[in-house]
């Protein structure tokens, strides 16, 4: 275990941003981390779970407590049943299962971050959801000071949610299990119209796991969702925003200020999302309220690829971001009546 003191959070983070922690611990075991979060609880400090990094916002003045970055490694196939660690890198794990022949987290591919972060925030790209697949997450206990074992039913898995995300100050996953299919090397059925058409097949089909993982690869670079850390273009968490989920009467709302703003023949994204509800696009909204690609002139700008990814140039504070992040937000209400919602979690700030 490397524990350091005024430690800089920054460089753990794909935005490459906020200020520094009071004490930084480096767990490397499943004992370890579990002693790192007894410890901070015994003596009421506070405590920063950080993974890869991919999804945290952290506030300029950085954390006054304990950080503990999760570094654990481990992962273990047992037929088509895969275990990893919290800390195994998530997008060269969705390599080796598409090596091993193992279909179901294949368009997952590329997303960064750790394995430990895909339950809590129910990660999904292109079609897939880590719930289809995950089984059984190993967490640490919080509240009552052991190991437990969470069923995929007692996750309470939803769109980009789940019983973690809900609790945060409760559980710390320790491990993440999950149930692969092996369909003579071929992916799962497509869900994804875009990556279907990439690949030349209809919606449903299945293509060589290979070739599925390559295209979302593809397709995610071209985006600027492919982390690369000489192009600030993806120094970012991916998307900002999840994509909104209306009601059936906020969703007429919507579609008559569309109407009125857009034309009458004009048609916003739709998709079912449960009896009474639709999901529309986050992405649609940003653009159609002004917030095109690039937009922004100071250190904080939206990505040139994706209107979702707010980037930070290289020189960016992390209240330079919020701002662009609060215009943004602001901007798509006072057009359609639509609050988004950030999906990357704050630290020691909100929007």
């Amino acid at each position: 275990m490397q524990v350091l003191h005024d430690a800089p959070l920054a460089p753990l983070t794909t935005f490459r941003l906020g200020g520094p922690a009071t004490r930084l611990v480096t767990a490397g075991t499943d004992a370890e981390v579990i002693a790192a979060v007894r410890e901070a609880d015994d003596s009421a400090t506070p405590l920063l779970v950080i993974g890869g990094g991919s999804n945290l916002v952290i506030g300029d003045k950085g954390f006054d407590g304990t950080a503990l970055r999760i570094a654990t490694r481990g992962f273990e196939l047992r037929g088509s049943t895969l275990e990893l660690a919290a800390g195994e890198v998530w997008s060269d794990a969705v390599a080796r299962t598409v090596e091993a022949g193992l279909a179901g987290i294949e368009c997952l591919a590329g997303i960064p971050g750790s394995a430990g972060a895909t339950p809590i925030q129910n990660v999904g790209a292109y079609g897939q959801e880590v719930s289809s697949t995950i089984t059984e997450v190993i967490a640490y206990d919080r509240r009552a000071g052991r190991t437990v074992t969470l069923t995929n039913e007692e996750c309470a898995f939803s769109y980009r949610h789940s019983r973690f995300k809900a609790d945060p100050d409760r559980y710390v996953v320790l491990r993440v299990r999950f149930g692969l299919e092996d369909a003579d090397g071929l992916s799962a059925p497509l869900r994804y119209a875009e990556t279907a058409r990439a690949l030349g097949v209809a919606t449903g089909d299945r293509v060589p796991l290979a070739d599925a993982r390559e295209t979302v690869l593809r397709l995610r670079a071209g985006k600027g969702m492919v982390l690369d850390p000489e192009d600030h273009d993806t120094w970012s968490a991916g998307s900002f925003f999840t994509n909104p989920i209306l009601t059936d009467e906020q969703f007429a709302a919507f579609h008559a200020r569309v109407r009125e703003r857009l034309g009458e023949g004009v048609e916003p994204p739709a998709y079912p999302a449960g009896e009474g509800r639709t999901k529309t696009s986050a992405a649609w909204l940003i653009d159609k309220a002004g917030f095109t690609k690039g937009y922004g002139t100071g250190p904080a700008r939206i990505s040139t690829k994706h209107t979702l990814a707010l980037t930070n140039r290289g020189e960016a504070t992390t209240e330079d971001l919020l701002a662009l992040a609060r215009e943004v937000v602001d901007g798509v209400r006072a057009a359609f009546g639509v609050t988004l919602v950030n999906e990357p979690v704050t630290v020691g700030v909100s929007l």
